[in-house]
């Protein structure tokens, strides 16, 4: 069996962060953030903890990925039956690479990616986002044709305005 790597990682202490602790992936290595104050012993506990969180958090990434499809399958029934004909993901899988966008759709080989960012927001948001990307398997363009497929969804327009809050919380700019 082989063991896991241990992924490299790199500790920033800082003055002004008091009591909060947090961690990314930056490429293949892991930044934790802590407080300056902590101690040798609460870095290490802190970033075993946060090395922890990270692996649970990604293997929920890896899991999901056929929940997620099964999921468009569902979605595409009920929504857009009548086009079940064109309607038929070859892929719909989580990234962590789209930071500007929600999802995307690929119409040509019929791949969807849906942001991870979104993972943790409500499922009719989550929900959506999916058929936002199916839609596409039908019209790949924002026409009003599509857009006619998007509002079968009856939180439409609430799940646009949800996603429109986060992208200004975060001062993101919004792609549609």
């Amino acid at each position: 069996m082989a063991r896991a790597r241990k992924p490299v990682v790199e500790v920033r202490r800082s003055q002004r962060r008091r009591r909060t602790v947090s961690a990314y992936r930056d490429g293949e290595r892991v930044v934790v953030l802590i407080p300056d104050r902590f101690s040798r012993a609460e870095e290490t506990e802190w970033v075993e903890r946060m090395l922890a969180r990270l692996a649970a958090r990604e293997e929920r990434l890896r899991c999901t990925d056929t929940e997620l499809l099964n999921r468009a399958r569902r979605l595409t029934a009920r929504f857009l039956a009548d086009h079940a004909d064109l309607v038929a993901p070859a892929s719909v899988r989580w990234v962590t690479n789209q930071n500007g966008r929600w999802g995307s759709c690929t119409p040509d080989d019929a791949t969807i990616r849906i942001s991870h960012r979104i993972q943790e927001m409500p499922d009719w948001v989550i929900d959506y986002v999916l058929l936002h990307e199916l839609a596409h398997l039908v019209v790949p363009s924002h026409n009003a044709r599509f857009w006619e497929l998007v509002n079968r969804f009856p939180k439409a327009e609430r799940a646009r305005g949800y996603l429109e809050g986060v992208a200004a919380a975060g001062s993101l700019v919004m792609a549609e």
